[in-house]
């Protein structure tokens, strides 16, 4: 009882302290009764009273303890509740992790996914860019080649008009 009363809170502790002190002197004054009662060979009848007075006592303590355990296991009850709700809201917090750690990596595939195929167009448009580059050079070169052509038949026909008005 001594080391019970320790652990409790210091304001309950130091009403705990006197009953237990009380408690101490009662059970030395009932030890040396009961060791003058013995030594004196007094009756059987005051031996059976002494007794039956000690097992009240036994009794009434016994009982207190058994309601310290019988608090005390509540309060392990309780604390065994609260640990499984904490492992059961840890659980949940979990798989939440987990649902959200999977949906980002879909996002993440469709986000590279999406990147390659930019990559993929871009390059599909540099390389129309080059053939368009071509064929504008081309098409400008055609259009040089047509009208020298054109500039030398214009050319020619003046001069074939010329020797022929002129003869």
């Amino acid at each position: 009882m001594d080391l019970e009363v320790r652990s409790l809170q210091p304001s309950i502790r130091a009403t705990l302290f006197t009953k237990l002190r009380e408690y101490k002197s009662d059970m030395n004054n009932l030890k040396s009764e009961l060791k003058r009662i013995t030594s004196a060979n007094a009756n059987q009848v005051a031996r059976d009273e002494l007794l039956e007075s000690g097992m009240a006592d036994t009794l009434m303590v016994s009982a207190d303890q058994r309601g310290r355990l019988l608090m005390s296991t509540e309060r392990l009850n309780q604390s065994s509740d609260r640990v499984k709700e904490s492992r059961r809201t840890m659980l949940e917090t979990e798989e939440l992790g987990v649902s959200i750690l999977q949906d980002l990596h879909q996002q993440r595939q469709s986000l590279l996914h999406a990147h390659n195929t930019l990559h993929g167009v871009d390059d599909n448009i540099g390389k129309s860019r080059k053939i368009l580059t071509a064929m504008s050079r081309r098409m400008s070169r055609n259009k040089w080649i047509i009208g020298s052509i054109i500039i030398a038949l214009v050319l020619a026909v003046i001069l074939i008009l010329y020797f022929k008005l002129s003869h």
